[in-house]
């Protein structure tokens, strides 16, 4: 789903979003000047631009997200597995381990998390 990708701003901005909602816009306003530099008019732009692609709602001057960060993360997440890595999750790992090692307890972890996506005993 292409609309749930964010361009870095979008997603600093969505990210203040998640974090404070539900919040009045001045407040947005007001966040947005704090924690990305942005006037009240670039506040509104990507406010107006959001919620056109149902990330963002603005109902009453009421912000709240329309869909949860984790969905935009996982959008994106799959997003770069698969423009960089041709869709293959060990091509990925390998290049984000890069030689780095990781602690018996990493490891445990990560093969609990494999074990519970394993094909045919997805929960």
């Amino acid at each position: 789903m292409d609309n749930l990708r964010l361009a870095d701003g979008e997603y600093r901005f969505a990210c203040i979003v998640w974090e404070n909602e539900p919040l009045s816009s001045g407040r947005l306003v007001e966040l947005s000047l704090q924690k990305l530099g942005w006037k009240k008019s670039t506040t509104y732009t990507v406010l107006k631009k959001l919620v056109n692609r149902g990330i963002l709602r603005n109902d009453n001057t009421i912000v709240t997200a329309a869909v949860p960060k984790d969905a935009v993360l996982r959008e994106e997440s799959r997003a770069v597995v698969n423009r960089s890595f041709e869709g293959s999750l060990p091509s990925f790992l390998a290049h984000f381990m890069g030689g780095r090692t990781i602690s018996e307890a990493e490891a445990d972890e990560l093969k609990a998390l494999i074990d519970r996506y394993r094909e045919g005993d997805a929960r």
